[in-house]
């Protein structure tokens, strides 16, 4: 059946009702089988990615130019608020452009031109929050309580939606995910009332900001029992969290890694099942161990090829 990626706020819905978990294909690959259907495709893709010098010698973030340092301790309201990018300053925001900045990789430094206080929060501001109706306009005030037969029954408070409220702001140094490994990369810390971490924005100038090259993904699809990866979630070491995108009715999704000295290559296989299912995109995150830590390897999607990002919510 031809499958039909969607993402996941807009399934497209072909069909209700999917064959039960256990209804496998005859003949269904082995663990052994599809272990070597993906080693041979992962070398492919290894074998393709050439990414140029500026991969290994120049500054191209793996990662989202906003991000937190710490725990935010969130609310529902305030992680709305983080990633619509809804803010509003109480402080005068330095506008001069400061000297150059040092990005500290693994294996060497750059040097790198930053961006003001000022223009960084520009870039991080997204917007006023709307009006939330039947809210509070102030977030320490609760709800007024109805008249009537229910006036004694107690309802939980509510927040208004408001913005992240930066009170102070500073320079430092962030851990970035790069092209040449995790790298301490300068950023503009945002202190706010409402979180108990900082906001990053990455400082560093777009003039110097190099972005991934154009994968060479095999030319032959994907065998029908593997999946490609979306993103990482984390690094630790050795383990990896990866996000792979799975059908609805998909089972059994498990890891599958390829490795080499200088890449890894992640993906995944399932159990397809033979029923009529709804084609859509989901996303399933599983965990990939490897023989030594990551350092500043490249992790490629086997898919596609394209070198994965480090996202978070």
């Amino acid at each position: 059946m031809r499958r039909v990626l969607a993402t996941l706020s807009l399934p497209l819905l072909l069909a209700t009702g999917c064959a039960p978990a256990g209804s496998e294909p005859t003949g269904a690959p082995s663990p052994t089988g599809r272990q070597a259907v993906f080693e041979e495709r992962a070398a492919q893709v290894a074998a393709a990615w050439q990414p140029g010098p500026s991969w290994s010698d120049g500054y191209i973030p793996l990662q989202e130019p906003t991000l937190l340092v710490g725990d935010p301790g969130f609310t529902p309201d305030t992680q709305t608020a983080f990633q619509a990018g809804w803010y509003r300053d109480q402080i005068s925001l330095p506008a001069d452009q400061p000297e150059d900045g040092t990005i500290q990789f693994p294996s060497g430094t750059l040097t790198v031109p930053l961006v003001s206080a000022a223009e960084a929060y520009r870039e991080l501001d997204r917007g006023d929050p709307p009006a939330c109706g039947g809210r509070p306009t102030n977030p320490a005030t609760p709800p007024a309580q109805p008249d009537g037969p229910d006036a004694g029954v107690s309802t939980s408070p509510q927040t208004a939606c408001i913005p992240l409220t930066v009170t102070a702001v500073e320079l430092d140094s962030v851990p970035v995910r790069t092209s040449r490994g995790e790298a301490m990369v300068p950023a503009w810390l945002f202190t706010t009332d409402e979180l108990t971490a900082p906001v990053a924005r990455l400082a560093v100038a777009p003039t110097a900001v190099g972005v991934p090259p154009e994968p060479a993904a095999p030319t032959a699809p994907l065998p029908a029992e593997l999946v490609g990866a979306l993103d990482l979630r984390a690094v630790d070491g050795a383990t990896l969290t990866v996000r792979v995108g799975i059908g609805a009715c998909d089972t059994g999704p498990t890891p599958l890694v390829y490795e080499q000295d200088d890449l890894v290559v992640v993906g995944g296989a399932v159990t397809r099942s033979t029923g009529v299912c709804t084609e859509q995109l989901l996303l399933e995150s599983v965990t990939v161990q490897l023989t030594a830590p990551l350092g500043d390897r490249t992790v490629l999607d086997v898919l596609g090829g394209t070198p994965l990002r480090l996202t978070t919510d």
